[in-house]
Formats: C-alpha cells, structure tokens, sequence
C-alpha cells in the first residue's frame, strides 16, 4: 500500500509536540520551553493491549503510543482517553522466536513523524518474523502506507528492530539487530525506505560473518554535517582484519555508503566478550561525537577529521567512564549517559577529554531527557521516573511509574511528562 496522490498536505506541528526519539534528529533529549519542575503527580495511567518500550509521540495535540502486541494508539493528552486504535498485525510469540526477552514480540522501537507526508511510522514484527513498516494517520489512526521491510542479510526470524525510527529527506530510517541472547543468523543492519511507500528500498549491512546488531534504542543520529551515526556492536571476528563490528559508523543518507567509521583497537577483544560500542546511541557532544559503549571507555571522535575516514583506532581522547546501555542526553558540552550503576554527568573539555563527574546510583537507569533546568532519568529496576539537579546530581523529586520496560525513556511536553509503562502509557503533571 502507498499514499495516494494528493493525500501529503500534512497541517503543521505544533508548540509541545514530540516528533521523534529524544525530541530532535541529532538524539540531544534537551527541550527546550519546559516549566521548572513543580509538585509533580500523576494524572491519567493508560491501560493499553501492551508494553510500550518506545517513547510515545505527541503530534498536534494526540499522544500516538505502539505496543508490543503490534497496536498503535492515539490518546487524548489530558485524560489519557482513547481515541483511537489500529493493529497492524499479529505480534510473533515468544514460543516461535530462537531466542528473546519480550513476549509476545510487535513493536519495540520508537516511531517517528515524518514531515512530508505527515504519517508516524512504526515497524512492526508479525508471527512469522516479517517486518512491516506502516505509515499512519495521527489525527485518526488510518493506514495510508503499508511495506515489508527487512534486513539485507540473515533470517528475518532471528532479527529484531529496538532502534527509534528516523526520518531523513522524505525517507524513513530502520536498523536492525538480533534477539536477546544473540541467537541465529542475524547481520546488524541500516534501512531505508521512501515515505511515499513507493520506491526503491536501500540498505547497509555490516560486513561480518554474523551479528554486529546496530541496536541502541536511539536509533540513527543524524549529526550536523547531514550524515547518519550508528553504533555497532559485537561481530562474529576476534582475530584477522577488522569486520566493520564494534564501531560507529558513518553514512550518507541518500545511499547509505559509509564515509567514516571509527573502531577501537580493542575491537577483537570487544567481540570476544561481548564489551562492544552498540549498546549506547553516539551522542553529539559540542564539536565531538562521544562513543561509549559495554566495555565501559568513552571515546571523543571528530566528525569532520576522524570520522572521515575508516578503520580501527585515531580518537581525539579516550577515559574510562562506565559500561553504558541506552541513548544519553546532551547539553552543549556535557552528557549525561545512562550506566549499568546509575546515571553519570560526562563533560567534554576544548581538548577532546572526556571527564566524569557525578554519578547518581540507580538500580537500573533508563536514558533521560533535559528540560526546565532539570534531568528527568527512569530507574525501570525500581519503577522510578526521578528528576535530577544537573549541576550536582541532587534528587528533586521521585515519581512512582510501575513497571518500566528495559531502556524507558520519558517525554516532556509542556507541563505533562509521559512515559511507556509494561502496561501502556503514564502521565505526569505539575512540571
């Protein structure tokens, strides 16, 4: 199915809404024309048909939500209020995956709003394995795009698509990764498909033997000078030339060929263990795209000199920050990166360096956001959404969510915060 000639005069956006994963294409979360946070509490809790690990959009004034039972929602941002429902299929059950951690499996990344058409896509997974990418109707929740998409290479079985979706020049971005328990025939993946629905669909595969998953809930950053960054994780080589895993990469989104990739020369030893840079977003910090990944060392990359070229090794500087899981949020030149123990304040000096400075414990931190002169960061172990003091990590106030999927990340919106819960969606008020 594709859009029907004459039906893209998309009215537009409005102040508040949240169009994409972590509010802007280069992944920054920083939101600007927040209230200060006040006496925070809860407003409306939607019970929804699933879990909802992707962040929720708000598009002129609708809440749209995807569940992992393969049903997008569009709810009304006072009262929670359904208003309305579309399933695009049949999720795939645990049972007949080879591996996995979500049960049953439909939609985990984080939709995206695309401005030419107007459509939110989301990717689906159906019984069966396939992939479906489908471009609907945010007032009324119809389906006015409807395509396969899968990964180049591997079995679409094995496959799973946690990265957020990305709009770039009317196309829309997907990347690929594999199962919980890096289980199959499964080759880490970019790809991109025309909004329209009509069109050629391109791609790039990491060139390993297997694995090299580009999975970071945060999806394709698109970085200042137009081309798109992803992370890359483990592949099938420890030993003999490099095979384009454990890396950033660098692409053109008209062709998605890659024009820079970093690697660091602990690669082989990174693939062995697992220690590998696709667990976190790269983060744009200042002048210097920031790599951190499960081994726990924060590289600083330019992307003008060494992500201009390919290969192993050539970062501006290098320090040990912590194993990190998610997308950070970034302020000029400080990120905050979400870690296995809690939430940590990295600033990037003129230099390059990487330092660390506070660090908040949480039991399991999901990716945070900046807004009205505060970090909003889920602690999903705990059940917490806790808003922070950026300057010293101090705890100004700790909300009650329930459960929280892996990697939950929240949306502020005017003076409403949202976040996907394991049963729907929850709001907040009082920011």
């Amino acid at each position: 199915m594709t859009l029907s000639p004459g039906a893209a005069h998309p009215p537009p956006t409005l102040p508040g809404d949240w169009l994409t994963y972590h509010h802007d294409a280069t992944r920054s979360g920083d939101v600007p024309g927040i209230p200060a946070p006040g006496a925070l509490r809860p407003t409306w809790r939607a019970a929804l048909d699933g879990a909802v690990y992707g962040q929720p959009l708000v598009v002129r004034g609708t809440v749209v939500a995807a569940t992992e039972h393969d049903s997008v929602y569009g709810l009304d941002p006072a009262t929670g209020r359904v208003r309305w429902h579309t399933s695009l299929g049949t999720p795939a059950p645990l049972s007949s995956l080879p591996c996995g951690g979500i049960d049953p499996l439909g939609v985990t990344s984080t939709p995206v709003y695309e401005p030419t058409t107007g459509l939110v896509f989301a990717l689906a997974e159906l019984v069966g394995g396939r992939h479906v990418l489908t471009g609907l109707d945010p007032a009324t929740g119809t389906v006015r795009v409807r395509r396969q998409a899968e990964s180049p290479r591997g079995t679409p079985r094995d496959d799973q698509q946690r990265g957020a979706l990305a709009a770039v020049d009317g196309r829309v971005l997907i990347t690929y990764g594999g199962l919980e328990g890096d289980c199959g025939d499964y080759i880490g993946s970019v790809v991109s498909v025309p909004a329209t629905g009509a069109g050629p669909v391109l791609s790039h595969a990491i060139p390993t033997a297997r694995q090299g998953g580009v999975w970071a809930p945060g999806g394709p950053v698109l970085a200042p000078d137009g081309r798109v960054l992803v992370s890359v994780g483990n592949g099938g080589s420890t030993k003999g030339p490099w095979d384009g895993s454990d890396s950033v990469l660098a692409l053109d989104p008209r062709s998605l060929t890659v024009t820079g990739s970093f690697a660091p020369t602990s690669w082989p030893q990174d693939n062995a263990h697992d220690l590998d840079l696709g667990s976190l977003t790269p983060a744009l910090v200042g002048r210097w795209v920031l790599a951190v990944g499960k081994r726990g060392t924060g590289y600083t990359l330019g992307l003008s000199t060494r992500l201009r070229r390919t290969g192993v090794g050539g970062e501006q500087a290098q320090a040990h920050l912590c194993g990190a899981f998610g997308t950070a949020a970034v302020s000029g030149t400080t990120a905050f990166v979400p870690c296995t123990d809690g939430l940590l304040r990295v600033d990037v000096g003129p230099d390059g360096v990487p330092r660390p400075g506070w660090r908040v414990a949480l039991r399991a931190a999901g990716s945070p956001v900046l807004g009205g002169g505060a970090v909003w960061v889920p602690d999903y172990g705990a059940g917490a959404l806790l808003v922070l003091a950026p300057a010293t990590g101090r705890v100004l106030a700790r909300l009650a969510t329930g459960p929280l999927p892996h990697f939950a990340s929240p949306v502020l919106s005017g003076d409403r915060v949202l976040i996907g819960t394991t049963t729907g969606v929850t709001a907040f008020t009082g920011a």
